[in-house]
């Protein structure tokens, strides 16, 4: 089966004001391309790994954008999450060759959250767009 030109956004909503950034971040940057995508949310940032190797069982898209965002709290759990799913998703990509964008930010607190998910900052969201985007380019030169 022929992947279509379509990009699949995963998205943890957990922290919603700044989802909403990185997402308009991404879609800004997809539309500009004139890449189609679809778009899915999951409860946490745990939970994104295990979508994206639901979405790659379907083998409907050429890429993926992985976003969401992980605080710092006053337990070790901010640790598990930002390199469990970490891992979990570069395993993914490198087992199944994905072209991907990664942005899942780690953060110390709100502003930084801020200063890197707004469109008008670093705008993390639109960068992951970008990034599967140029993943899509190198796996078309290195299938040739």
């Amino acid at each position: 089966m022929a992947r279509a030109e379509k990009i699949l956004i995963i998205f943890s909503n957990y922290y919603e004001d700044i989802t909403k950034a990185l997402m308009s971040g991404a879609t800004d940057v997809l539309r500009s391309s004139g890449m189609e995508f679809d778009a899915i949310e999951v409860p946490g940032v745990l939970e994104l790994p295990a979508a994206l190797a639901m979405a790659v069982k379907s083998s409907k898209y050429q890429g993926y954008v992985i976003l969401g965002c992980v605080i710092r709290g006053e337990t070790t759990h901010y640790e598990i999450v930002s390199n469990e799913s970490a891992r979990a998703i570069m395993e993914l990509a490198c087992k199944h060759r994905l072209a991907l964008g990664n942005g899942i930010q780690t953060v110390e607190n709100r502003d930084q959250a801020w200063a890197r998910a707004s469109v008008e900052g670093k705008n993390n969201g639109g960068g992951a767009a970008i990034a599967a985007l140029n993943m899509i380019k190198v796996r078309q030169e290195l299938q040739k």
